[in-house]
C-alpha cells in the first residue's frame, strides 16, 4: 500500500507532531548535532521559526495524513559555493522503508532548481547510513567522495560521503 504525502511549509500547529516524531535517537544518530536528542518543545518552536523565515521556503514539512512526519530542506551555500545547495531530510520512524523519501527527494530537487540560482544539489550522508545512501542513488544522485573518519559523533569517527545531482542544461 502506497502512503500519500505532501511537501508543504512548516506551521506552528505542527509542533506536537514534530516533537513526537523528532524525539527519536534512531533519527538523531544519523543527523548532525544541530538535530538534538532529546528533542523538546523548545527545539521544535525554534526549528519551526527558522524553517518559516525564508522566501522561498528552504525547508518543507513532510505531511502524512495531516501530520508533520518529517522534514526535507534545500540549503543554498554562499561565497564560492554559491551555485550549490545542500539537501537534508529526516522521516518519522513508522514511515521508514515505504518509499516516501525516495519520492520526496526528486520533488525537493525539482523545487530547488526551480526556486534557487543553483546548478548542483549535494547531500552528505554518514558512511554508516546505508539506507540514506540507497535512497540518494535511487533519486538520481551520484557518489562524488568519501572522506574517511571525518565526522565525530557519539565518541566515534564516521566516514562522510558526498552525493550530488546536477541541473540538466
Amino acid at each position: 500500500m502506497e502512503i500519500e504525502f505532501t511537501l508543504r511549509p512548516w506551521l506552528e500547529s505542527d509542533l506536537e507532531s514534530l516533537v513526537r516524531y523528532a524525539n527519536n535517537s534512531a533519527i538523531a544518530k544519523n543527523m548532525t548535532n544541530m538535530f538534538p536528542h532529546p528533542y523538546t518543545e523548545e527545539n521544535g518552536r525554534s526549528f519551526i521559526g527558522f524553517a518559516s523565515q525564508h522566501t522561498p521556503r528552504h525547508i518543507m514539512c513532510i505531511d502524512i495524513a495531516g501530520k508533520a512526519s518529517g522534514g526535507i530542506g534545500i540549503h543554498p551555500q554562499s561565497d564560492i559555493h554559491c551555485r550549490n545547495a545542500e539537501l537534508g531530510y529526516w522521516l518519522a520512524e513508522p514511515f521508514w522503508g515505504k518509499g516516501i523519501i525516495t519520492k520526496a527527494i526528486p520533488q525537493m530537487v525539482e523545487y530547488g532548481f526551480a526556486n534557487f540560482d543553483i546548478d548542483r544539489i549535494f547531500a552528505r550522508p554518514f558512511g554508516t547510513n546505508l539506507a540514506s545512501q540507497r535512497v540518494l542513488e535511487k533519486s538520481g544522485f551520484t557518489p562524488e567522495a568519501r572522506f574517511k573518519n571525518t565526522l565525530f559523533k557519539h565518541g566515534e569517527y564516521i566516514d562522510e560521503l558526498v552525493y550530488a545531482i546536477r541541473k540538466e542544461k
